[in-house]
């Protein structure tokens, strides 16, 4: 009997310590609430499923997106959607338009719009389509585009936003936008006149007060800049920090989340900044292929009044997710105008003719590109590049969609002023990116990116090259000899001038280059050259007023068939090595020795 009493009073009062635990639990934490944030980045207009330079279907882009966005939003839950930028470059559908249908809502407009984003940075290849088209979609997106560091000149205000304030349900969240501030190093300064690109340390330096005066519950970075830790450990000198997320991540205190982009590589990851506070870094990659989500769970303590938060990151597999068949319906009219716009029959090709050739030697894929800008320009001499590294233009029918695999970017054709000399040095900087020092024939013909026994880093079998293919500039109108066995500085001999007249290091020659590299992209002029940067613009003799692309189109719907061949103003020696090192190379760049 006093043994089922003693029970008794033990349950009793375990029940009231249980009562007096929940009520102090619930007293502490209430307002429970989740959040989930969405990021896209770099799509490059991967908007639609289908692939309008391949005529291929394809299973990722923007409506697949849709469709993943739309089963969080099933589930109840609080969403944010935000994009990181570079979405005006790439697929033929943001070409179209942007330039040719300038009368209809912008596709990206419709599409974004009907997906509810929250807010949008700019990218460095939406500022390369120019005025008229960003700040027409400005006008025509239901939501802010950000960069706190594009400042207008006339105002020193941003010409964009500079951050946005989103509200779910009690909870407010400030977005920080930032774009690459390096702009200026690979674009006309026509297509951001008007606008000068700031640090983005310094930026983010300013408005964070401002944004703390608005207690926001989270602070997020949407920066259109690549994660780059190193540039922590060697602090950067007086030039522009390209991918500076991670030195606004250390040394400026608040932010909870950073997104990022620009360099297309994914990443979710913890970053500890200066003040001991860990930060969530998301990035999710690059043209559909994943999404980026941050799940935030809010609970407000009463006792403080401060609002807690759990978060976690992670990376989505855009192709697990069908089409959202409502985005597709109000897509459709779009489609099948850019349809109509890639299938359009240029001329006919007598042959096939793919970018593999380009890095062994003189290519007709590269020398079509040359060809066209000597034609356009009346220059003596021509740098062009393979701007993707693996294509291949087939026989027959060539159409106005091959012309994005023969020419990816929207650059302008400059014609500039060179000395031979300089001429010289900007082929040995830029071979030196791409052809090794080779001690024999059996060593490698080209740079690769190497694992840690020093050979070459495979990934599903095939090797990676040391440097972007867009940066391997050749040269027409000289003749000249690459010898990799020389070591880098030492490797070009040029012999003449294409018409058999005389080289000389002393004069100055007029030559063409697209706009990016006369802008100082890759470092060809300033690092190579020798021509300072603000002797690049001097140095401008004109500028097509149009994308080099659309010339290309112009000047082969005047043919009625055409049949490239390389010029083969160069080769590479000892030619011993090199004819076995072509198809070795070949086999383990492609997997193929054609």
């Amino acid at each position: 009997m006093i043994l089922m009493m003693n029970r008794l009073k033990f349950l009793k009062f375990s029940y009231v310590v249980f009562i007096i635990l929940l009520v102090s639990v619930s007293c502490r934490n209430s307002s429970f609430q989740e959040i989930t944030i969405f990021e896209t980045t770099d799509l490059h207009g991967a908007i639609l499923p289908f692939d309008f330079i391949e005529m291929q279907e394809a299973d990722v882009s923007l409506a697949q997106i849709s469709e993943c966005v739309n089963r969080t939003r099933k589930e109840k839950r609080e969403v944010i959607l935000l994009d990181n930028g570079d979405n005006l470059q790439g697929q033929p559908p943001v070409y179209y338009y942007n330039f040719l249908d300038t009368n209809s809502l912008h596709i990206n407009a419709l599409a974004m719009n009907y997906m509810k984003f929250d807010a949008s940075t700019v990218g460095n290849h939406d500022i390369e389509a120019g005025h008229s088209v960003y700040d027409r979609l400005t006008r025509e997106y239901d939501f802010p585009l950000l960069a706190a560091n594009a400042v207008n000149i006339k105002t020193g205000k941003p010409y964009f936003n500079p951050y946005v304030l989103i509200s779910r349900k009690g909870i407010k969240i400030a977005v920080l936008g930032m774009i690459t501030p390096a702009v200026p190093n690979w674009l006309p300064p026509k297509l951001y006149s008007g606008i000068e690109f700031r640090d983005m340390l310094e930026t983010a330096r300013k408005w964070m007060p401002e944004i703390m005066k608005e207690k926001p519950d989270i602070v997020i970075g949407l920066f259109h800049s690549g994660w780059d830790p190193d540039v922590l450990t060697g602090r950067r000198n007086s030039g522009v920090t390209e991918n500076g997320a991670a030195e606004v991540a250390f040394n400026v205190p608040g932010f909870d989340i950073i997104f990022t982009g620009h360099d297309h590589n994914q990443t979710n990851e913890w970053f500890t900044n200066i003040d001991g506070k860990r930060v969530l870094i998301l990035n999710a990659g690059s043209r559909a292929e994943k999404l980026a989500r941050a799940d935030i769970r809010f609970i407000k303590n009463k006792v403080t009044g401060k609002i807690e938060k759990e978060m976690t990151g992670s990376i989505i597999d855009v192709s697990r997710c069908e089409p959202d068949p409502v985005f597709l319906d109000k897509l459709n009219h779009y489609q099948k105008a850019v349809q109509n716009y890639v299938s359009k029959i240029l001329t006919y090709s007598e042959v096939d003719f793919s970018t593999r050739d380009s890095y062994f030697g003189s290519s007709a894929f590269v020398d079509m590109i040359h060809s066209v800008q000597l034609a356009i320009t009346g220059a003596q001499v021509s740098f062009s590049a393979p701007l993707s590294f693996d294509v291949m233009i087939k026989k027959g029918p060539l159409k106005v969609g091959d012309m994005f695999k023969l020419y990816r970017f929207e650059n302008m054709l400059y014609t500039v002023k060179m000395t031979g000399e300089e001429i010289d040095k900007y082929l040995e900087y830029s071979y030196a990116g791409w052809i090794n020092t080779m001690q024999g024939p059996e060593d490698y013909l080209l740079k690769y990116r190497l694992d840690g026994n020093g050979k070459p880093f495979l990934e599903n079998g095939k090797a990676w090259l040391r440097n972007q293919p867009y940066n391997f500039d050749s040269a027409a109108g000289i003749n000249y000899i690459v010898d990799a066995s020389k070591p880098d500085g030492m490797k070009v001999n040029i012999i003449s001038m294409s018409d058999g007249t005389v080289f000389d290091r002393g004069k100055s020659y007029l030559v063409a280059l697209n706009s990016y590299r006369g802008s100082g992209g890759g470092g060809h002029l300033s690092e190579g050259a020798g021509i300072s940067p603000a002797e690049f613009r001097k140095r401008i003799v004109s500028s097509t007023d149009k994308d080099l692309r659309f010339y290309v189109m112009k000047s082969l719907e005047k043919e009625n068939r055409i049949h490239p061949i390389a010029l083969n103003n160069w080769r590479i020696i000892p030619e011993e090595w090199v004819r076995k090192a072509i198809p070795r190379e070949k086999l383990l760049l492609f997997g193929s020795t054609n």
